[in-house]
């Protein structure tokens, strides 16, 4: 798959490009990442790319023309019969969630427009993007966290980048885990600071250590996420026995993982 990102800061993506297990995605050529700034395509002696937005008001808005010039250039040298998406992250974009990942993780690719200042002249978006996204309710200085992100969570998923096939699997919102929270995690040593590894994980009995996972799973879920619980429960995603789990962990009141009651620094 190749991402097309239209950026005026492409060294900004040097490092998730060249750093940690993702690189391996990005390197292989698996998730083809090519970089433009329409700043190239502006005409011009300052190569302009902004302008004072048309009724007054604070910032600078990023002008139509320019990110046309790029836009087609990317898909003159993406040579498409069926051209790819044209991305926006803005705040009115649908939210990226696993899902959305997983199909643009199976997808051909898209072009990602970044864009930055107060934002970019509607007339552009109105004519030529297909598509917005978002991260949440906040606004970020540029598009460029966001398509990092994208491009990140989609890297992970391409086979042979992770060092276990299955790692993904058992991911937070993972459909393996009928979208619910992922359980807690230790490794040694088996006592710190007076603290011990649950026993479960310790008795070496795989249902046991399977099941004790899936109740923390689901406790976890109900206390911070309650409403992907009750998706995975409409969806039938919930056995009579994690119902059961549910209900004592109500009834005595348990959490998934009892805090220290004394925090030090």
């Amino acid at each position: 798959m190749r991402f097309d990102i239209i950026t005026l800061f492409p060294e900004l993506f040097a490092p998730l490009l060249t750093s940690g297990i993702t690189r391996r995605a990005y390197e292989s050529g698996l998730v083809d990442v090519r970089l433009w700034n329409p700043r190239d395509h502006a005409e011009g002696n300052y190569r302009r790319i902004d302008d004072r937005s048309f009724g007054g008001g604070p910032g600078m808005v990023m002008m139509a023309e320019p990110l046309f010039k790029c836009l087609t250039a990317i898909r003159s040298e993406r040579q498409e019969c069926e051209p790819a998406p044209l991305v926006l992250f803005s705040p009115i974009g649908q939210t990226l969630n696993h899902g959305s990942v997983e199909q643009w993780s199976a997808s051909v690719g898209a072009v990602l427009l970044c864009g930055r200042y107060e934002g970019v002249d509607q007339r552009f978006i109105d004519q030529y993007v297909d598509q917005q996204i978002s991260l949440g309710d906040f606004v970020l200085s540029g598009g460029e966290i966001a398509a990092m992100a994208l491009l990140d969570a989609v890297a992970r998923l391409q086979p042979g980048v992770l060092g276990d096939e299955g790692s993904h699997q058992q991911d937070s919102f993972n459909p393996a885990l009928d979208g619910l929270l992922d359980s807690p995690h230790y490794t040694r040593p088996e006592v710190w600071q007076g603290h011990a590894v649950p026993p479960e994980l310790m008795s070496g009995h795989h249902a046991h250590i399977a099941r004790w996972r899936r109740d923390q799973s689901l406790r976890l879920t109900a206390l911070h996420r309650p409403e992907l619980l009750e998706e995975a429960r409409q969806a039938g995603g919930l056995s009579r026995q994690d119902e059961a789990s549910l209900k004592q962990a109500s009834g005595n009141g348990a959490t998934a993982h009892k805090p220290c009651s004394e925090k030090k620094l």
